[in-house]
């Protein structure tokens, strides 16, 4: 092995730069040679700084708040700053011992930067050992690339083995001389960005004492962002700043009636906006479906009243692209409407059965209905039934949902359980509350529920792998009715629900805090939609027969003169 150099104080330093093509830097400093002692560690090094420290809670070591900045200007590129910075403060971004051993991992000398992790000031020699092998695996590849078998057998054999961990690494490394095609190290270039990688390796497993964590400042800057974020609950905007603490106010909620729409001429049962944002469908028990348009001012228009149920209309699936929508009647059949035109492009139906819900697959190729037999179909678009799940797998209520990523049916398989059915695995998961079930509706990202239950509560469960409760709200009135709710907001901050108070109600999805009640509408409220592209545009459908745009007020402008409702945009453009 070679020898072990010594290093003087900072006195010019080389950024090495990242071989990362995002553009982030896992540079390093470097000194130059000279004659201080090796036997200093950090922590040793900083220790008059230990005492010293800022900020008006006395939390913040002066020492090491000046060592993440260095580690931040350093990522940034400001090398000339990072060394006046440490000659103002005296204190280093890292020890001298330290920027060696880095400088040697880089130069790819192995046996030096071994020597020298063991005076850099770890205690731990669990760690040194893990920073050991990663070390010697790189120098032997770095062997086997240059064809010194035998040197790489011999690091294998008597450096690596003994260190008696990663025994299935150990053996996959020594069929590498046998098979080097496994190897994937080619040429000089490659071997220097495998030599940054293997440094950043190390500037996870090496204590923050020794080695700043890469981007540490960035880190506590959005921990601190999105604390402020999630204790705010009315958050609804993507706006926030460094510069003051963030804090927003009910008025950042849609709160004003901003248009009524009376083209229902019975109760109105159902809403949902489209994917894209761009389109709101509704249905009412007088039979009619009508499609709305959202104009680039935020208006809402008619777009097409479509006319065939013979009965109330009481669910709504948007297709994945939005150009397509099914309806289902009460126990009747399900139609697939083209949005373009208003026209019927199909109808799904089976005899002696009336069929309950619908909802279409994630590749939109195909669609699901539940029928009045406890049954649930898929279908191709033509109408030919692909398959049929018979059993207790849905009840009669309408709503039926899709989890893209997990391929699961979900459905209201008895009065208190929902049925998560993988329509392609054929497994099966539950969950079971203790009071009836009425509607439930499914997030976005398709890993939460939230089940509507008949004492007036709604329990939010996580279903990305093990199910589990997470939260309740309360706060809204039902007795009677099929009362429905959503999420919404921005990042679905938020859950939205109907009433039969004639009130909307909205609660922060994380604290569970009733943070707002809409009142307008005269009659119970069966059904809410939050615009899922614009945080500031809610639907509400009424057995008044009306459907009521709820957003910002719109005397309110923001700093570019835009209507701080977001009206620009809330169409789903830009």
């Amino acid at each position: 092995m070679g020898g072990v150099e010594d290093v003087e104080p900072p006195s010019k330093r080389v950024k090495v730069s990242s071989g990362d093509s995002g553009g982030s830097s896992n540079s390093a400093f470097l000194r130059g040679q000279g004659t201080c002692s090796l036997s200093n560690p950090m922590a040793r090094l900083l220790e008059s700084q230990d005492d010293g420290v800022v900020g008006s809670k006395g939390l913040i070591k002066k020492a090491e708040i000046v060592r993440v900045m260095a580690e931040a200007l350093n990522s940034l590129g400001y090398s000339e700053t990072v060394a006046r910075l440490e000659e103002e403060s005296g204190i280093p971004l890292h020890s001298p011992v330290v920027d060696l051993f880095m400088r040697q991992i880089l130069d790819g000398r192995w046996d030096e930067s071994v020597l020298v992790l063991h005076k850099i000031g770890i205690v731990d020699e669990s760690i040194i050992k893990l920073a050991s092998f990663i070390i010697l695996e790189q120098k032997y590849l770095d062997l086997l690339d240059e064809d010194k078998i035998m040197d790489a057998l011999k690091t294998l054999r008597t450096e690596i083995s003994p260190l008696r961990i990663h025994d299935e690494r150990v053996r996959e490394m020594s069929s590498f001389i046998v098979s080097p095609s496994q190897i994937s190290i080619d040429g000089t270039s490659s071997k220097l960005e495998s030599r940054k990688k293997l440094l950043d390796e190390l500037r996870k497993l090496l204590p923050p004492t020794v080695i700043i964590p890469e981007k540490r400042l960035w880190h506590l800057v959005e921990q601190a962002l999105f604390l402020q974020k999630d204790a705010c609950r009315f958050h609804n905007s993507g706006k926030i700043s460094l510069l003051t603490d963030h804090q927003c106010g009910r008025d950042h909620i849609p709160n004003q009636t901003l248009q009524i729409l009376h083209e229902h001429d019975d109760e109105v049962w159902f809403l949902q906006f489209s994917h894209n944002g761009k389109y709101l469908a509704s249905s009412d028990g007088d039979h009619l479906v009508i499609i709305w348009e959202v104009m680039l001012d935020g208006h809402v228009s008619l777009k097409h009243k479509l006319l065939g149920h013979q009965k109330p209309v009481s669910y709504i699936s948007w297709s994945p692209d939005d150009d397509q929508l099914l309806t289902c009647g009460v126990e009747e059949v399900v139609r697939r409407w083209d949005i373009a035109n208003g026209q019927c492009l199909h109808k799904y139906e089976k005899n002696g059965l009336g069929l309950v819900s619908c909802a279409w697959a994630p590749d939109g190729k195909s669609v699901f209905s539940g029928a009045t037999d406890k049954s649930i179909s898929m279908w191709d678009l033509e109408g030919k039934e692909l398959d049929c799940w018979k059993g207790q797998r849905t009840t009669k209520i309408a709503d039926l949902g899709i989890s893209s990523k997990e391929r699961e049916l979900i459905s209201v398989c008895n009065e208190r359980m929902i049925l998560l059915f993988g329509w392609e695995s054929r497994s099966e998961k539950f969950i079971e509350e203790d009071q009836v079930i009425t509607s439930f509706s499914l997030s976005e990202d398709g890993k939460f529920l939230l089940i509507s239950l008949s004492n007036e509560e709604l329990h939010l469960w996580n279903i990305d792998g093990c199910t589990r409760l997470v939260a309740k709200y309360k706060g809204h009135k039902r007795s009677r009715f099929i009362v429905r709710s959503c999420f919404g907001g921005l990042e679905q901050t938020f859950i939205a629900s109907g009433s039969e108070d004639s009130q909307v109600y909205v609660w922060h999805r994380l604290s569970g805090e009733l943070v707002l009640t809409l009142d307008g509408h005269s009659g119970a409220v069966n059904c809410v939609s939050w615009n899922p592209v614009n945080p500031h545009m809610l639907a509400s459908a009424s057995d008044d027969r009306t459907i009521r745009i709820w957003g910002l007020n719109r005397v309110k402008m923001d700093s570019n003169g835009m209507h701080s409702n977001g009206v620009h945009h809330c169409n789903g453009g830009t």
